[in-house]
């Protein structure tokens, strides 16, 4: 494993484990640090057998503190959210929005890397709106998880939601992990990251 990799892997686990001490709720941690829980173990072991991109390696890393960051505190309480809603007069914390940009960019960039190499889908556009559509169907399966969550447990689920009062949430929330995904694959024909 490269250094850089070995830094950001550290950071990811050090964010992970200090979001779990007292965390703002616990279910609500559990429930956003779920994806890391299964993802960075998951991370390492393809890492050892494939040797993951680095680009990705690292993106990947980024993704979990965001969600260790958003489980800490709920993401309608993030410190950081509060600090850009003050400083761009927002009307409400905007830190989930970044969470699903990158619901939008790890999907994504995971089906592109593993159908590239797989040689899937030979043309390039398709390949790219193949692994947008993918992130969006994987979007819009959270905001079904989310929904059968609040269904299931009542109130516990309120700030795992963190719709803030805002109706149009959902929406949001899937726009924004197709911004995501849309960035991430402009980025891979660009920037070279193949």
């Amino acid at each position: 494993m490269s250094h850089s990799k070995k830094i950001f892997l550290l950071l990811a686990t050090l964010v992970f484990i200090w979001s779990g001490i007292s965390p703002t709720d616990r279910f609500t941690w559990l429930m956003e640090v779920f994806p890391s829980i299964i993802g960075l173990p998951l991370l390492v072991f393809i890492n050892r057998k494939y040797k993951v991109n680095k680009f990705l390696f690292v993106l990947l890393c980024v993704h979990s503190m965001i969600l260790s960051l958003g489980g800490k505190y709920t993401y309608a309480e993030v410190p950081l959210g509060f600090w850009v809603q003050d400083l761009l007069a927002l009307s409400r914390n905007h830190y989930d929005r970044l969470g699903h940009f990158f619901q939008g960019v790890s999907p994504s960039l995971i089906a592109y890397y593993f159908f590239k190499s797989k040689n899937v889908v030979t043309s390039q556009k398709w390949l790219k709106v193949f692994c947008i559509s993918l992130a969006l169907s994987f979007s819009v399966f959270y905001e079904f998880l989310e929904w059968w969550t609040a269904l299931a447990t009542g109130e516990a689920a309120e700030a795992f939601l963190g719709t803030q009062g805002d109706p149009w949430d959902t929406q949001w929330d899937m726009f924004f992990a197709f911004l995501g995904a849309s960035a991430s694959m402009i980025s891979v024909s660009f920037l070279k990251w193949e």
